[in-house]
């Protein structure tokens, strides 16, 4: 095992390097790596079998000292901790997910790919008048403004602005959201206080009238017999905000790059809407755009011959999980066609995304609307890309826009 076959921690290679070369030389030459930091490090990933056998392990890779590297998410012990659903394990985890998955139910799917629909094509409407635009600022953010209005009873300009407050709070480090005289810490931490701030207003309204929402759904649920408390409900909600607000529209700006990079897999799947169920799998998989979770050792173990200490940061890369040979043949080639295809873009086992219904819907929506209108995108400028540790985003895509017969 080598220390020094590179930084991950230099961001720089989320901006202008190649994460994914990265991640295949950690593959190859240090599949369980450590990365040294001032705070002490911690240990990386890549290799499929690897991330897929911690995912299934809570009780030896606890989830309790939070998710992501840096800022008020990790810490000795995560605020949340015991509180967040992806804070937390069994039975605790359980408990909080069968609370939150209510909220994604087929019901609440069908309501949210309406408001999807409709604020996606009004916006596509526009773009494709306008022949073309910034996918990223125009397009991307309609799909998660449709989710978060169903899911928390706000009108589109409120999910916008919760939007806002997410991805300062995702890329606090990235200038575009941030003051430059700010620290960091202080961002991250205005950030969360304002979506707290949101989410209490919400708390208090649902309380006074209740609806049909997550915060509702919340705010009746019982943990044998008892209520959830207030930390439980507002650590919950922005769990989902973070979550439906950064994630999807990453992914959707990503696979518009991914589409004008491989021009003959576009035309394949324009030729074959029958395609678009293993496609969006492929979109998910190529695109990875939560690139790693972390974990936390709860006794010493050994990876790969490797000796880990109880106690140990652990990150598991599905971004590079995502591209293993051994599990996906011909990985770093895009296939719309690509089955079986078991990704981990949404992890696996108790700690499966629970958003996932939702985050498929939504991919599915757009993608189904590219196709269904003929829509061809080409680059019109350079792609800017979110300064961050944990979410491989896109924060600008100026492209044109043209229709064909369909």
């Amino acid at each position: 095992m080598s220390t020094a076959v590179v930084d991950l921690d230099d961001l720089d290679l989320y901006t202008s390097g190649d994460p994914h070369a990265v991640w295949a030389r950690l593959r190859r030459e240090a599949p369980v790596y450590f990365n040294d930091t001032p705070n002490g490090g911690y240990w990386a990933l890549t290799r499929y079998a690897d991330v897929n056998a911690v995912y299934v392990d809570p009780a030896t890779y606890s989830s309790k000292n939070g998710t992501v590297l840096g800022g008020s998410y990790r810490s000795d012990r995560d605020t949340a901790s015991g509180q967040m659903l992806i804070c937390s394990d069994p039975p605790a985890h359980r408990q909080l997910r069968q609370h939150v998955h209510q909220a994604f139910g087929q019901r609440m799917m069908d309501v949210a790919a309406g408001y999807v629909a409709d604020y996606l094509g009004a916006a596509l409407d526009r773009m494709t008048a306008d022949g073309g635009g910034d996918f990223a600022t125009d397009i991307a953010p309609q799909l998660p403004a449709g989710l978060l209005a169903a899911m928390f009873t706000i009108g589109h300009a409120d999910a916008l602005h919760l939007l806002r407050l997410t991805r300062t709070m995702i890329g606090f480090r990235d200038p575009e959201y941030t003051a430059p005289e700010a620290p960091e810490a202080m961002i991250l931490a205005g950030a969360q206080v304002e979506i707290f701030d949101f989410m209490t207003d919400l708390l208090a309204a649902r309380r006074r009238e209740p609806a049909d929402d997550l915060i509702s759904i919340l705010l009746a649920a019982r943990t044998n017999g008892r209520p959830l408390t207030d930390s439980q409900i507002l650590y919950n909600a922005l769990n989902v905000a973070v979550g439906g607000d950064e994630t999807t529209p990453f992914t959707a700006s990503a696979i518009v790059e991914t589409l004008m990079a491989h021009e003959r897999e576009a035309s394949r799947l324009h030729a074959d809407h029958a395609l678009l169920g293993t496609a969006v799998d492929e979109f998910f998989r190529w695109t990875s755009t939560n690139a790693y979770v972390c974990r936390t050792t709860t006794r010493e173990v050994e990876i790969r011959g490797v000796p880990i200490p109880a106690g140990a940061t652990l990150t598991l890369w599905n971004a590079s999980a995502n591209r293993d040979e051994d599990e996906f043949p011909h990985a770093d080639r895009l296939d719309v066609g690509r089955t079986p295809n078991h990704h981990l873009a949404f992890g696996v086992a108790n700690h499966r995304c629970v958003g996932m219904p939702a985050a498929r819907m939504e991919i599915t929506l757009l993608v189904r609307e590219f196709l269904r209108r003929g829509l061809r995108f080409a680059p019109a400028g350079p792609v800017e890309r979110l300064r961050s540790n944990f979410m491989l985003g896109i924060r600008h895509l100026p492209v044109t826009v043209s229709q064909s017969e369909v």
